[in-house]
């Protein structure tokens, strides 16, 4: 059993940044990777950035050379750096984390760009 928790998300201008947390409830070393989703209204859930617990990492398109992914296992907590923002970036995003096989899901936390 995992449990996830975002924080950090809130209100920004374009071009703006927040850094959004992930803190486990177990050591992040045991998950194989961890990641960062997020959902618009309307759209469907999509993946924005993961990190491997080789550290390897991966973006999507849309946020590439914008975000950052990383993860502090003294911490127990994944960070994802948000530079630039943008108003088509405002989702509620959710941590990720498989453990074992099984994928565990934050509550999100919701991020609005607007001015």
């Amino acid at each position: 059993q995992a449990q996830l928790v975002e924080s950090g998300g809130g209100l920004v201008q374009p071009g703006e940044f927040l850094r959004l947390s992930c803190a486990a409830s177990r050591s992040i070393t045991n998950f194989g990777l961890m990641g960062w989703y997020r959902q618009a209204p309307g759209k469907d859930r999509e993946l924005v950035a993961a990190i491997h617990s080789s550290g390897s990492t991966t973006y999507s398109d849309s946020v590439k050379g914008r975000f950052a992914i990383s993860r502090d296992n003294a911490k127990n907590t994944v960070y994802l750096q948000m530079n630039s923002l943008k108003p088509e970036d405002t989702a509620v995003y959710y941590c990720h984390g498989v453990y074992r096989t099984i994928n565990y899901w934050g509550r999100g936390t919701q991020v609005t760009v607007s001015s």
